[in-house]
């Protein structure tokens, strides 16, 4: 049987793949892009319910590749599916993950190369349903400016704002260095400051390499790694202990799933 399933390995690896992406691209253009035309129109607010249909967008794509993968799991924690009002970083493995947090919260945002902003379609998507371009200068910085001025009323609806404060994929699950900009918002709006880990995207979809990893066990985690304290000068909570704390929670529960040293 192991001789067999490597033998037709291959095949099944790009088989899956294609009808994935199929479905990714023309699946959207089919289901959703419909959807998101009516709500462009009718919905009391646009911005919560492209959040929305993101989500629905994103399960769906997960339910298809579990359909086409049985050996697949994804196993979120309750307490990540629990969260709300908060800014949520995480470590990042695989292109998958973005998709990964989509499909978990309703009312979510992240902040998007502002490249993204610029692909037909998909830019108008990001930009109505509130995403938030990076950019250090030029035309799109007054945008960037007026979407984190309104998160203060994203929060407060329960909405979260997930990032991957190393702005790249991790080759080898060893945690880089973290950029301040997640912790900068969360105590600019006092959101709580949420850390949750990730495991085993980046064995279902490798960094470097364009087929799915079919035929074999695999499991994606995503669970809650904990809460970091506010930043309180007087009690020596800086935005550096706060970065500390998080790659401290995030080295200790990749070592505890099996990551290099």
């Amino acid at each position: 049987m192991a001789a067999f399933t490597r033998l037709i390995k291959p095949a099944c690896d790009l088989f899956v793949t294609l009808v994935l992406w199929v479905y990714f691209v023309f699946g959207y253009l089919v289901f959703f892009a419909p959807l998101f035309i009516g709500a462009f129109f009718l919905a009391a607010d646009r911005e919560k319910t492209y959040q929305r249909l993101l989500n629905l967008y994103c399960r769906s794509f997960f339910r298809l590749m579990q359909l086409l993968i049985p050996q697949l799991t994804v196993d979120a924690s309750a307490e990540v599916r629990r969260l709300q009002s908060a800014v949520v970083v995480s470590n990042h493995l695989s292109y998958l993950d973005p998709l990964l947090m989509i499909s978990l919260f309703e009312r979510q945002k992240t902040i998007v190369k502002s490249d993204f902003f610029r692909v037909p379609i998909f830019g108008w998507i990001l930009q109505l349903s509130g995403y938030i371009p990076a950019v250090t200068g030029g035309m799109q910085t007054g945008l960037m400016a007026e979407r984190i001025e309104r998160l203060g009323d994203f929060f407060a609806d329960g909405g979260i704002l997930f990032i991957f404060p190393e702005g790249t994929r991790s080759r080898d699950g060893r945690i880089g260095k973290l950029k301040y900009g997640a912790f900068k918002i969360a105590d600019r709006f006092k959101a709580p400051l949420d850390v949750v880990g990730i495991e085993g995207s980046q064995s279902i979809f490798t960094p470097g390499k364009f087929l799915f990893n079919t035929c074999t066990a695999n499991t994606i985690r995503i669970e809650w790694l904990g809460r970091v304290q506010p930043v309180d000068e007087s009690a020596s909570v800086t935005l550096s202990t706060q970065v500390e704390t998080v790659i401290s929670l995030m080295e200790n529960w990749r070592r505890s799933t099996g990551g290099p040293p």
